[in-house]
């Protein structure tokens, strides 16, 4: 059965968890799917574990669709949400709802994700009201680096919990399904979770969310030397492909491979009549 936005407040009021995965291709994303993970975020962490970049910073639109298409692709179940990458939104209402309808339309995504409370409701209730169902992300928003100096764990003074709390509030009454808390304390969290009606997904934000959502190359330890705090490696797929490209690498080197094996046999009187012909 197919997964909707229904189907995360559903687990909600059932008090069951929701699971949730960046996926950025088809292969990844099917075999995701497979695996019966509710939602798969496409999100603008692509920009460093597929394209390099420093941050999230230098995604366009046109990287956030042709990703969304592919995984879109892939998913045969799971929810597909797609991230508005940075400035898609932030110049005016009018932008940022034509941006989500291009990732509904052209990345065919099923919802949109973007970062920012308060400042954003307005933006989140235009586009909810364009009929596209929207996710909210709270505490350590990426697209703000530069502003919080680095990615540092946020709400961690009464000033800020309370700003935190008030952006869950503005995010659930501008009328997104559901909010994604980021790098907060896990009794923050907690509080949050207990008091709005929509899902919370967590990362880096404790157990207590109504979900989890994990970077699946930090989850598959594929991506950097540094693991963070609120990373848990359910693999070691980074160490397993590096072994494969090595003996790879040593097979090419020594001849090993291709072997017979792998090698597609022809009649050998056809390559002396060659032979005789090249005389």
């Amino acid at each position: 059965m197919k997964k909707t936005v229904m189907t995360l407040a559903q687990k909600k009021a059932q008090q069951e968890k929701s699971s949730m995965l960046t996926a950025y291709d088809y292969t990844t994303a099917k075999l995701m799917d497979d695996a019966g993970i509710d939602a798969l975020l496409v999100g603008d962490s692509l920009g460093m574990v597929m394209l390099g970049y420093e941050d999230t910073l230098q995604v366009t639109m046109e990287d956030m669709i042709h990703h969304s298409k592919a995984v879109r692709r892939g998913a045969k179940k799971a929810l597909v949400v797609t991230d508005l990458p940075f400035l898609s939104y932030h110049v005016s209402v009018e932008q940022a709802v034509l941006n989500a309808g291009r990732l509904v339309k052209e990345g065919q995504a099923e919802a949109v994700k973007l970062e920012g409370g308060v400042a954003f409701a307005e933006v989140i209730a235009a586009i909810v009201r364009a009929q596209i169902p929207v996710m909210g992300h709270i505490g350590l928003t990426p697209q703000s680096v530069n502003a919080f100096g680095g990615f540092k764990i946020q709400g961690k003074t009464l000033a800020a919990a309370r700003q935190i709390v008030a952006d869950a509030f503005a995010v659930e009454a501008a009328g997104a399904f559901a909010v994604v808390l980021e790098g907060i304390p896990g009794d923050l969290a907690d509080y949050i979770t207990q008091r709005l009606s929509i899902p919370t997904i967590g990362i880096g934000a404790g157990n207590k969310t109504d979900g989890q959502v994990l970077v699946y190359q930090d989850a598959l330890g594929m991506y950097g030397d540094l693991q963070p705090k609120f990373v848990k490696r359910f693999g070691e797929a980074g160490t397993l492909y590096k072994a494969a490209f090595t003996t790879y690498q040593e097979e090419i080197t020594t001849g090993a491979f291709p072997s017979d094996a792998h090698t597609f046999p022809i009649d050998q009187k056809i390559i002396e009549i060659l032979k005789q012909e090249e005389r």
